[in-house]
């Protein structure tokens, strides 16, 4: 599977496809307190059929959100690299509304949707604060890998998406050494229904595995990341059914909770606060100290508690 992805992205590159990576800047004047920057989301497919994925660790910030099924599914957040391809892209779910307004106006690159689902993206309650890139909005900039099978082959060229606007990394995760208090370990899973993954600290970063294999993205090896936040959520049922009957939970985003933070090869006990869709979730130990996440990738576990 490997050799095959590889394969398919020399291939891209060959017939000219792959556009390489994107350094532009805001597409409007910065506002005064949040600087902004071009922020893409991209919905990713992580269940066995799909792996390698691709891109994958060019990503600022990942999520990994409760799907139907007991499964899970990733968005990735890109502010600072874009690579030249990323994939396999998958479809959006209802916990993405409140997830992606922390964001600004991001990009939104997701294989479409349910219909439902769909249409609420396009209303201008949603559209309004993200640009919507499925292929029925920007067909040129998608591609499929033949050697896959579908639906886990379709990828995005980002080079070939409209351009968007939000805050920059630091005002996304706060960053910063970290306060006293932590418990040295060498690593945590977290289990869905169908799903598990394991976070192990080696050689300065944790190491991500999934359901129990190596997570691995064609440009990098073996993911890593130098913080992993565990975010205990609510939950409530989807409204909307796949064609098997199932609905997704809806993960609650906006609020506050519990939450763990792994950094430096230790864990902290933390608090997390979103007071409103559009702000950024912050974290602090329990006695109300900051909790800021190390330099580097960012892993968010989305752990629903009911």
């Amino acid at each position: 599977m490997r050799g095959r992805a590889i394969r398919f992205l020399a291939g891209l590159a060959s017939a000219g496809l792959l556009l390489g990576c994107s350094t532009t800047g805001s597409s409007g004047p910065a506002a005064p307190a949040t600087p902004t920057g071009p922020v893409l989301v991209v919905k990713i497919d992580n269940v066995a059929q799909a792996r390698l994925a691709t891109g994958l660790g060019s990503a600022d910030i990942v999520f990994a959100e409760p799907v139907e099924g007991g499964l899970s599914r990733l968005a990735a957040v890109f502010t600072t690299r874009r690579p030249p391809a990323i994939g396999p892209v998958r479809s959006a779910r209802e916990t993405d509304y409140d997830l992606l307004a922390a964001f600004g106006r991001p990009v939104f690159a997701y294989a479409g949707a349910a219909p439902e689902i769909d249409r609420a993206l396009h209303t201008p309650a949603l559209s309004d604060r993200i640009v919507n890139a499925s292929p029925a909005d920007t067909p040129a900039a998608y591609v499929r890998d033949d050697a896959r099978p579908a639906p886990h082959n379709l990828f995005v060229r980002p080079e070939a998406l409209p351009a968007g606007e939000g805050p920059l990394l630091d005002a996304l995760i706060a960053r910063g050494p970290a306060p006293p208090g932590r418990t040295p370990t060498p690593g945590r899973t977290v289990s869905y229904a169908a799903a598990s993954f394991d976070f192990r600290w080696d050689g300065g970063r944790w190491l991500v595995w999934l359901d129990g294999s190596p997570l691995t993205s064609t440009e990098v090896g073996q993911l890593g990341a130098a913080t992993v936040i565990l975010q205990q959520v609510t939950t409530r049922p989807g409204t909307i059914a796949d064609a098997q009957g199932r609905t997704a939970p809806v993960a609650q985003t906006v609020g506050t909770g519990a939450a763990t933070l792994l950094r430096d090869g230790a864990a902290f006990d933390a608090v997390w606060s979103r007071p409103t869709p559009h702000a950024a979730t912050t974290f602090t130990t329990p006695g109300g100290a900051p909790l800021p996440a190390a330099d580097g990738p960012v892993w968010v576990v989305l752990i629903p508690t009911g």
